[in-house]
């Protein structure tokens, strides 16, 4: 008998149902298939319809099924019965959980409402959570962006309408040269590795610019390991280079930019303010004419190089700047860590690929001045960033620096450049300022925030006071857009400006990994007054896992898993849009919750109900939405435009129309998503691209077409100077009168970074990363992901390596001005000499996330945050310093100094805290 070759299945049954719904394991927001297998998860797979990752998924999406699983997940609402900190809670139910937050919250409401401070961490409902603190009437609202890359997202809004990430991305499918600086590796993953296969597929470059080369940096074809806190002086070197070799886009910068508007250069309150004619249009010099007119005028030609009563043109101070010998290669190099040569070698790259390569589309389209072009000529350069080159203390600048860069060659928004993603381009103006106008029983005067044009937007009190807890919008961060959430514990335990009652805090693990001084603020969490009271008397926290934040709170709201609540990934927010279409998305429950846990937005929902906030009630007190999914539907923000813009009306309009009941089901039978694509004549330009005016308009993303010059000189900026140099009522106090001055220089600068003044005592750059399998705090406690990274060494370039004597094995002790820790290192040579670094929220603390209390992330694994500090030190003036950029108030978590020496090891890392008892029960183990 012949052998018989075995029947195997290899493609056995996985489930009996597949699901259509939208990933939360990190930020992408990819569309992800889940199947099921007798109503339980058995499987995820990635959607290949979906128009943010086609089908890609990664090793986080995947796992996303174990975070359902996690032993860490909340069972139930929770009192503290317990000292806080101590862990220990009762179970109570969420009638009597929502009456104790709303026996809380109402009497604030009616005599005090900034005594609530409302933080939300990384989720993705910041325009429903802003909403409802608005019509609770508190000032104090904010979510993560403070301490992530608000220096990024402002930088950009206020330079040229958008930033990278979530506001724009590269032309993948023409960009021949692609430059990245400080890329977070867990943010926009399967984007961008699509993205750089297909660079690479075509032979394009990809450079690296970051101390640290792994992951992106890991495959590029060059690499630069800058100095840290030194890119933006890198940058206006090879600004300064273009400039010499003439390798600049002139036709695009008069055209497109305010180079060509005249400034102010008589003394004055005007000085520094750009020329405008008696109905606020920005003039410029007609060269057919030579006489002044505004910006806008059909068929004018604006002249980069002229002069009118004085007054030259952006573009001369411009030139005059950076084509300064302070910037030459020669004069940056021993500081960015970059030879000369590499950086002239560079500056050669960019030239070559835009003016030598450029991407020609025969695509006709006409401009904001009426002017019809045959084609669409673009500069196949793209740049990306994140908050590597963000969380400095000169950040803001760096950011404006690399926007300056990639306008001043004609790569934003052409071909084979930079491109905006819609909502976006929107001129600054479009956006709304900041408000703190509160009263008690009312909602507050408009957004939270914003962004400021001057002095007269800052967020204070008749008497100069900061009206916000966490100083945002005051002369010492006056152009913060997102908040300083890492100052809100510290200000709140300092009474600082005032006393806050209760702190609403949503996913923000701000006892461990979201906090500079982490010790300091578990302390501050705990610390009591004169009278045995708590000084932040109660707390508030919702959360779907047992976080360290968790045994700090007096109330817990538990929140689902993603994969069962409805949530909004909208326009009105932060949106899955591509560059060329507009998309939004939901989640639905794909199962529901075996155990009492509730959608954090369908609470907040249910709050605004019991309190009856406007918004959430009718005129005669009754509830307008049942839940966050009767929200999403049958919310407008203005008539006919609402969190969704698929199948509004009778499902038949897009952006557009009345309410539909029927629009979620919709949404679930596309895949969770819906899609608006730009038309061709639309697709580039679209801050001056009419035909793209008039689509964002039917869209219902502008109201009315809004075309704009970029910002490259910025006058809110100049209005802060000249404040600081004694111009209009509102003057900042005398200790902070040289640093506006200084630090908010209408064109991009570099200073060195506020860590530095640590000095030789502390001669070492210190750093953490997101891994690329890991996203926030959540991630690292996914069974499948811990596989991958279990701890996190610090990691030694070789000069520190050799210099001490270190082994395989070895441990090291490393001290800043502020702190100390005890860590296992591991050498790196593909790494900035002076520098070192790890990954960021392995490290865990004892009894959180329902591990075992000898976990290797307990006990091997480490945070860097025990050697920040929230404050600088002190001055001797007597002032709380915040360790923050100057201008946004960005937390500067990579401003840190240290210095390393070898130690003998520990029997765990240090500093070590005491375990905490877990609200939820251990974690069954296998058993053989």
């Amino acid at each position: 008998m012949t052998y018989q070759q075995p029947k195997l299945d290899t493609s056995p049954k996985i489930s009996d149902e597949v699901r259509k719904t939208t990933c939360y394991m990190c930020a992408c927001r990819c569309g992800i298939n889940v199947h099921l297998k007798s109503g339980k998860i058995s499987y995820i797979e990635g959607n290949r319809d979906h128009p943010v990752n086609k089908g890609v998924l990664c090793a986080k999406g995947s796992s996303g099924i174990m975070q359902v699983t996690a032993p860490s997940r909340l069972r139930a609402p929770l009192r503290r019965v317990g000292p806080r900190g101590s862990g220990a809670f009762e179970e109570i139910s969420w009638e009597e959980a929502l009456q104790t937050a709303v026996s809380w919250l109402k009497p604030l409401r009616e005599t005090a409402p900034e005594k609530l401070a409302f933080f939300t961490g990384r989720d993705q409902s910041q325009s429903f959570t802003s909403f409802w603190a608005q019509g609770f009437g508190t000032p104090n609202y904010a979510a993560h962006g403070g301490f992530c890359s608000v220096n990024m997202a402002a930088g950009g809004i206020y330079t040229m309408g958008g930033a990278f990430w979530e506001f724009g991305q590269p032309d993948w499918d023409r960009a021949k040269l692609f430059i990245l600086f400080g890329v977070a590796e867990d943010h926009d993953s399967n984007p961008i590795k699509i993205g750089i296969g297909k660079l690479k597929a075509r032979g394009s470059r990809v450079i690296g610019v970051n101390p640290i080369r792994t992951g992106y940096n890991g495959v590029a074809d060059d690499w630069y390991g800058i100095t840290p806190g030194t890119d933006g002086l890198l940058i206006l070197s090879l600004i300064h280079e273009l400039l010499k070799a003439g390798k600049i886009d002139l036709d695009y910068l008069a055209r497109f930019t305010n180079a060509p508007c005249l400034v102010d250069e008589a003394e004055g309150p005007g000085r520094g303010l750009l020329l405008r004619d008696k109905d606020g249009k920005l003039l410029v010099i007609d060269k057919k004419t030579g006489k002044p007119a505004p910006f806008d005028k059909k068929g004018v030609q604006p002249d980069l190089g002229a002069t009118h009563k004085g007054a030259r043109t952006v573009f001369q101070h411009l030139a005059e700047r950076y084509l300064s010998d302070e910037y030459a290669p020669e004069a940056v190099a021993e500081r960015t860590g970059i030879p000369a040569a590499r950086i002239k070698g560079l500056a050669a790259e960019i030239a070559r690929a835009a003016f030598d390569e450029p991407v020609v589309l025969d695509q006709e389209w006409t401009d904001f001045r009426g002017d019809t072009h045959s084609q669409m000529v673009g500069r196949p350069v793209a740049f990306h960033s994140m908050r590597g080159v963000s969380a400095h203390s000169n950040g803001f600048q760096t950011c404006r620096a690399l926007h300056l860069l990639q306008i001043l060659i004609g790569s934003v928004e052409t071909p084979g450049g930079f491109r905006f993603k819609p909502p976006y381009p929107k001129p600054p103006e479009a956006h709304p300022k900041p408000h703190c106008g509160f009263n008690p029983g009312t909602p507050l005067n408009g957004p939270h925030l914003g962004f400021v044009h001057g002095p007269d937007d800052l967020a204070l009190n008749p008497d100069g006071s900061p009206a916000r807890i966490d100083k945002a919008f005051t002369w010492e961060n006056p152009m913060s857009a997102h908040g300083l959430m890492h100052m809100v514990i510290p200000n709140a335990h300092a009474g600082d400006p005032y006393k806050i009652d209760t702190m609403l805090l949503y996913m923000a693990n701000m006892s461990w990994n979201s906090s500079m001084n982490t010790r300091a603020v578990m302390e501050m969490l705990t610390d009591k007054d004169a009278d045995g009271d708590y000084k932040i008397p109660r707390i508030i926290y919702s959360d779907a896992y047992a976080s360290e934040m968790v045994a700090y709170a007096d109330l817990i709201l538990p929140d689902t898993t993603y994969l069962e609540r409805h949530d909004c990934i909208s326009l009105l927010d932060r949106p899955i849009c591509e560059a060329e279409a507009a998309a939004d998305a939901i989640r639905w429950p794909v199962i529901e919750p075996d155990r009492e846990v509730r959608g954090f937005q369908s609470v907040l929902v249910e709050l605004g109900n019991r309190l009856k906030l406007p918004g959430f009630v009718d005129e005669e007190g009754k509830a307008k939405y049942r839940d966050y999914a009767d929200y999403m539907v049958n919310h407008e923000r203005r008539p006919g435009v609402g969190p969704l813009m698929g199948w509004r009306g009778n499902g038949d309009q897009t952006g557009r129309g009345a309410p539909n009941p029927d629009q979620l089901q919709r949404y679930i039978d596309n895949g969770g998503f819906a899609i608006a694509h730009i038309p061709d004549e639309a697709q580039f330009f679209k801050p001056w691209n009419m035909a793209y005016q008039d689509w964002a308009v039917e869209l219902g993303l502008y109201d009315k077409p809004q075309p704009y010059l970029f910002s490259i000189y910025s006058e809110p900026m100049q209005r802060f100077r000249l404040a600081a140099e004694g111009h209009g009522e509102r003057q900042p106090p005398e200790h902070l009168r040289e640093r506006v001055r200084t630090t908010m220089d209408p064109l991009p600068i570099w200073y060195e970074p506020f860590g530095d003044s640590a000095g030789a005592d502390y001669p070492v750059h210190a750093l953490t990363q997101r891994p690329m399998a890991m996203y926030h705090s959540w991630g690292s406690q996914n069974a499948w992901l811990r596989q991958i990274h279990g701890h996190n060494p610090l990691y030694v370039p070789t000069k520190i390596w050799e210099a001490n004597g270190f082994q395989d094995g070895d441990w090291a002790r490393v001290t800043s001005p502020s702190g100390e820790i005890t860590v296992p290192v591991a050498h790196m040579a593909a790494l900035n000499e002076n520098t070192i670094w790890t990954w960021n929220a392995i490290g865990k603390r004892k009894g959180a996330w329902a591990l075992d209390p000898d976990a290797p992330e307990a006990t091997k694994g480490f945070l860097l945050n025990h050697l920040i500090h929230e404050l600088l030190p002190e001055k001797g003036d007597g002032m709380r310093w915040s360790n923050s950029d100057p201008i946004t108030g960005q937390a500067a978590w990579f401003d840190l100094r240290v210095r390393i020496e070898k130690a003998g090891p520990p029997e765990e890392s240090q500093p070590a805290f005491p375990s905490i008892p877990s609200p939820v029960p251990s974690a069954k183990r296998n058993r053989p």
